[in-house]
């Protein structure tokens, strides 16, 4: 499955970003929403990968420990503002 924009993708991946923002909310992290685990992943495992299938990214956020993403999220905080990355960013 190919998609034209970033947004298509993120919007076809939402579920499971619902999901995982579901399942770190009963851990205790409440603060952490879609859009930070979207972030994580596009910023340090997909913008790294080639040919990466929908399956791959599903996988990857419903098995990632929650404390990674936690971490990624605490150490980008001082200079964050939460918004969706699309496009890699110079």
């Amino acid at each position: 499955m190919e998609f034209k924009t970033q947004q298509e993708l993120y919007d076809r991946i939402m579920p499971a970003l619902r999901a995982k923002k579901n399942e770190l909310r009963r851990e205790g992290y409440y603060y952490i929403e879609a859009e930070d685990i979207w972030n994580f992943f596009k910023e340090t495992k997909w913008s790294l990968t080639k040919n990466l299938s929908l399956y791959d990214m599903v996988s990857d956020i419903m098995n990632t420990d929650p404390v990674k993403i936690d971490n990624y999220f605490k150490n980008n905080l001082k200079h964050y503002e939460r918004s969706v990355i699309l496009e890699k960013e110079d």
